[in-house]
């Protein structure tokens, strides 16, 4: 039976994009997935016209990992869920067939 080992969905619209959700098996984490994941959502966002990217982290999952690759931190609330934040992050995208 086939697992799922890692994951990415999100949307494009009027020249942006949403990562809504990028997941990596913890059997899998440390390999390099998630990074090819995002490098091909940017491509795919730059495809379709994009010059943004934005996405959801909270302070537990991988609000680092998103600033290693470029994002950056637009806002955050504060205590949501209780004890921890919740950050938007954002990157602009370079089409360079233009």
């Amino acid at each position: 039976m086939a697992r799922t080992s890692a994951g990415i969905a999100g949307w494009t619209w009027a020249g942006a994009s949403e990562i809504r959700t990028l997941w990596v098996h913890a059997e899998h984490r440390g390999r390099g997935y998630g990074h090819r994941l995002l490098a091909m959502a940017e491509q795919e966002a730059v495809a379709r016209g994009c010059t943004l990217i934005s996405l959801a982290s909270y302070s537990f999952q991988a609000p680092e990992f998103y600033q290693r690759h470029g994002y950056e931190i637009g806002w955050y609330l504060q205590d949501f869920p209780p004890g921890h934040r919740n950050y938007y992050l954002f990157k602009r995208l370079v089409n360079t067939a233009n």
